[in-house]
């Protein structure tokens, strides 16, 4: 009667334990690695090393099997969970460990892993007899047909290879292909997920990845770069480019917008000339495209106010180049009524006449501003005056050197500021910033040198409220007693007025 094989011999239990054990130091060196790198590691070494105690019971008691085919079942399931771990662990060594610096596509160390696999599964079915040759042959109508039938599958699998190997994009990537943008979150076998702004996740087949066209945003060649955005505009025909440009390039440049990159700077272009204005563009370098709308909205909210504060208007659609102001019923006038009231209830100016404030009214220009815009800076010339009407407004000792800020006092309308610089035409002493949205109306000194060569003695009564007010305000005069605060508001005042008749040429 022949022999029986044995299901398990020395040898294989030898060669067991070789990979088993190989595999387990190697998940202990991978400890010396970040806790990011050797992630998964250990366990797989504990499921290889558990296949060492199964294969020496399954030859312990081979004996006791009465039928060889489930004793050979469990034998090849055991050597494959064990090969299936040993792989996984040598190949997570190799590409997360030892080659992690070098940022190996994923993809890559797959195709490794399925290779050793089906190399295993190959020296097995050979060990137990099975004929390859025969079955490739008589299996090769089959083969075909198989290869037909997943061809697109074929396709998938090598453009999701080529997209790895030739890094054309990687993971966090923001693509655009055909009309969708987005970041790439994962690029697997068979295809590649965006996840774009609108939150959600749109899958596309690698194989037609292959056939499009894929346009990497936020990057040139291999440098990062900022991503470009244009918001178009047009503008009156009446507004000279000349004008237009710097004013929008000045208020961008001042607003500070987050995530509009400060190099390359904002900036607006003339992009030619329409049938209702002259067509604008603002260049604008967003840092993350995930916040692309919110930007361009920013963007578009500081744009308006500038434009409006320099009274350039939105042309109405026309096909006739005409000049047209809007001529609805009572606009002027409520506006007009808006600016006396302004006029009144300043202290300031409660010294003037009815007819002396109506003269003001029409040199009153109004000036909206958005969030942390600027509206002026410490040491900037000044020939004018602000009379905040909507609002607040944050005041700040600002450092020229580094741009560092202290705050030193907060406005809320009704108020006004800045008459250092109508009156004296002194540099500004603090830097003004808007804390939302913010309407005031600017009196400049061409506009208030009307009332003051007309009645000249107003300068006595204007320095006297001037006083009051930086009196008021100076912590240095709250520790003085009331008859000293006198003399020194005294003395101050004709000081002001000699200096406010200098300033306008007044006798």
């Amino acid at each position: 009667m022949p022999s029986v094989a044995p299901l398990i011999d020395h040898a294989m239990l030898a060669d067991v334990a070789l990979f088993a054990g190989g595999a387990l130091l190697l998940a202990l060196l991978s400890l010396l690695a970040p806790p990011e790198r050797r992630r998964g590691l250990l366990p797989l070494a504990i499921v290889a090393a558990a296949g060492l105690p199964l294969i020496f019971l399954l030859q312990r008691f081979q004996g006791d099997f009465n039928q060889q085919t489930l004793g050979i079942m469990l034998r090849e399931a055991t050597l494959a969970v064990t090969a299936f771990a040993v792989v996984r662990v040598a190949t997570g060594f190799v590409f997360q460990v030892l080659l992690a610096r070098m940022a190996l596509p994923r993809i890559l160390a797959e195709l490794v892993i399925a290779l050793a696999l089906v190399g295993y599964a190959l020296f097995r079915l050979n060990a137990l007899g099975v004929n390859l040759v025969g079955i490739a042959t008589t299996s090769a109508v089959v083969t075909g047909a198989i290869a037909f039938s997943a061809q697109e599958t074929l396709g998938n699998l090598w453009g999701g290879l080529a997209l790895q190997l030739e890094r054309t994009c990687r993971i966090g990537d923001w693509i655009r292909v055909d009309n969708i943008t987005g970041q790439v979150v994962s690029i697997r076998w068979r295809y590649l997920a965006l996840a774009t702004n609108d939150n959600e996740t749109v899958v596309i087949p690698n194989a037609s990845l292959m056939k499009n066209r894929i346009t990497v945003l936020c990057r040139r060649g291999e440098q990062p770069m900022p991503w470009r955005r244009t918001i178009r505009f047009q503008l009156e025909f009446d507004q000279p480019p000349a004008r237009v440009l710097p004013i929008v390039d000045g208020a961008l440049a001042r607003a500070g917008i987050p995530n509009v990159a400060t190099d390359p700077m904002p900036s607006c272009i003339c992009t030619g000339f329409g049938d209702s204005g002259v067509d604008y563009a603002v260049v604008v370098y967003l840092v993350d495209p995930q916040r692309e709308w919110w930007t361009e909205s920013q963007v578009r909210l500081h744009l308006f106010a500038a434009l409006a504060r320099a009274g350039m208007g939105i042309p109405f659609p026309r096909r006739v180049l005409e000049v047209r102001r809007d001529a609805r019923p009572g606009i002027e006038a409520r506006e007009r009524a808006a600016r006396l009231a302004a006029l009144e209830t300043s202290d300031l100016f409660r010294v003037l006449t009815d007819g002396e404030r109506e003269m003001l009214v029409g040199g009153l220009a109004a000036c909206p501003y958005a969030a942390d815009d600027v509206i002026f800076r410490k040491g900037e010339a000044a020939d004018s005056l602000f009379m905040l009407c909507r609002g607040r407004v944050g005041v700040f000792d600002e450092d020229a050197a580094d741009g560092t800020r202290v705050r030193l006092a907060e406005l809320e309308a009704p108020s006004y500021f800045g008459e250092m610089g109508l009156l004296l035409g002194a540099p500004r002493r603090a830097t003004v910033v808007a804390a939302g949205d913010v309407l005031c109306y600017r009196l400049d000194k061409r506009s208030f040198d009307a009332v003051l060569s007309a009645r000249p003695e107003l300068v006595d009564e204007l320095s006297r409220v001037l006083v009051e007010r930086q009196a008021h305000n100076d912590a240095t005069l709250q520790a003085l007693g009331a008859e000293a605060r006198s003399r020194h508001a005294l003395t101050r005042a004709e000081e002001l007025v000699r200096k406010i008749r200098a300033f306008f040429k007044l006798r």
